[in-house]
């Protein structure tokens, strides 16, 4: 069921590239616009301060479009943003994804190297291979999300979510799996690692 329900959703997401005719290229600046009601939670730079919501700005278009699209269906649940995502047309996720992909990513906070949370972190994250899907750097790219910077609390609810089965993933298993040995130390420790990377 829950492969069905990938591809179903693999198909949608394709049609907001592909769509049914030729597909309006991406604009920032009205992905700018309709950005303007999101900048309460998210931040008006995409940069939120709020706890429990992420930063958006730097993550890829594809992340942001695939987030939208699984809070539209339904497949990813909340109460705040299934009835923002339902609201929007193709066009308009498209935009949004262009624009918060533009935008320059948060700074972390600084952090010692002698961090023993941090050096746990680093482990784990060479251990489970993070920058395959990741990237070198934790910038993310394509439908993996950055990570790089991001919230601590908002990383290590993901990765909660991700192990209980709450969120799914683009199309594969691989976060259930990395997840599913993580102790709430572990994952913990991760979070805070790489909410602490540039």
């Amino acid at each position: 069921m829950k492969l069905v329900s990938s591809l179903l959703l693999a198909l949608a997401l394709s049609g907001l590239r592909i769509g049914i005719g030729p597909a309006s290229a991406a604009d920032v600046s009205a992905g700018k616009a309709t950005a303007e009601t999101c900048a309460g939670c998210h931040g008006a730079d995409g940069v939120s301060q709020m706890p429990l919501t992420p930063s958006l700005a730097g993550q890829s278009d594809e992340f942001v479009q695939w987030q939208l699209v699984y809070f539209r269906s339904g497949t990813r649940k909340s109460e705040v943003m299934g009835p923002i995502a339902e609201a929007l047309d193709n066009q308009q996720i498209r935009n949004l994804g262009a624009y918060y992909a533009s935008l320059t990513p948060p700074r972390p906070p600084s952090a010692l190297a002698t961090d023993p949370l941090m050096q746990t972190g680093a482990n784990l994250a060479i251990e489970h291979r993070c920058k395959s899907c990741h990237g070198e750097d934790f910038a993310g790219g394509g439908p993996a999300a950055r990570l790089a910077g991001q919230r601590e609390d908002v990383l290590l609810k993901a990765l909660r979510d991700f192990k209980s089965g709450a969120r799914v993933g683009t199309g594969v298993a691989s976060m259930a799996d990395v997840t599913f040995e993580l102790g709430d130390a572990d994952m913990q420790a991760l979070a805070h690692y790489m909410a602490t990377q540039p």
